[in-house]
């Protein structure tokens, strides 16, 4: 029996902010869509991986999310990781930093945390 993970959901409170920010930020495109009429699912991607993030946007959800501490988190390998981190502070989307680990984290429009990793040196 094998398992392939092949997407992460995050609900979102607004749905144009948080697809912008997705792209602008890591990339990401919109690979498909599914609209109901008190919600929409949006997967993103892009050409480096397999692996989708879906958004969730629901009708009649009018408060924020509560994403308690933020412990949970979405990691990015990243090939540049000096220009990402100049990318993501012009942004003004980075929301912790770990120097000693040579990480640091950025938060989309509802506060969820993505970790920005720098690329494994052979």
């Amino acid at each position: 029996m094998q398992f392939k993970i092949v997407h992460h959901n995050h609900n979102v409170s607004n749905l144009e902010a948080s697809l912008r920010f997705y792209k602008e930020a890591l990339g990401l495109e919109e690979s498909r869509r599914k609209t109901a009429e008190d919600f929409v699912i949006v997967f993103l991607k892009n050409e480096h991986s397999e692996f989708e993030v879906e958004l969730t946007w629901l009708k009649d959800h009018p408060q924020a999310y509560d994403l308690g501490e933020c412990e949970f988190h979405l990691a990015f390998r990243v090939d540049d990781f000096e220009g990402a981190y100049a990318k993501h502070r012009e942004m003004g989307c980075i929301c912790y930093e770990n120097k000693k680990m040579g990480i640091y984290f950025i938060s989309d429009p509802d506060g969820y945390w993505i970790e920005i990793i720098p690329a494994v040196k052979q």
